[in-house]
């Protein structure tokens, strides 16, 4: 089980990750993007493994809750950031979907 401190330590690289996720995707960096939000997940994992089940009390309960609040307005600025490249993805994927079917229907021609 961790110590309070170890779980602040935790949330604290998470929320640097997600601020790192940011930048990646307002660079428009998908690769980074995907590999620190599995380091991300790693971090998440963990915690649900290990977080003890009392809840923090005083300043570490509000550190916990501004380190929470950091990632969750970094989250939604990153979902910002992909919904449109992923929307363009899926019509490209629908797209090239399209055009196999009509291929295989008129036998390619």
């Amino acid at each position: 089980m961790m110590t309070n401190q170890e779980v602040l330590t935790v949330y604290a690289a998470m929320a640097e990750l997600t601020e790192q996720m940011l930048s990646a995707a307002t660079a428009g960096e998908w690769d980074d993007l995907v590999l620190l939000e599995q380091r991300c997940a790693a971090h998440a994992r963990a915690l649900q493994a290990d977080e003890p089940q009392q809840p923090m009390a005083g300043e570490q309960r509000e550190r916990k809750v501004e380190l929470i609040r950091q990632m969750l307005t970094a989250d939604r600025k990153i979902r910002d950031l992909t919904m449109p490249w992923m929307a363009q993805l899926s019509a490209l994927i629908n797209s090239t979907g399209a055009e196999r079917r009509l291929a295989s229907a008129y036998g390619g021609v």
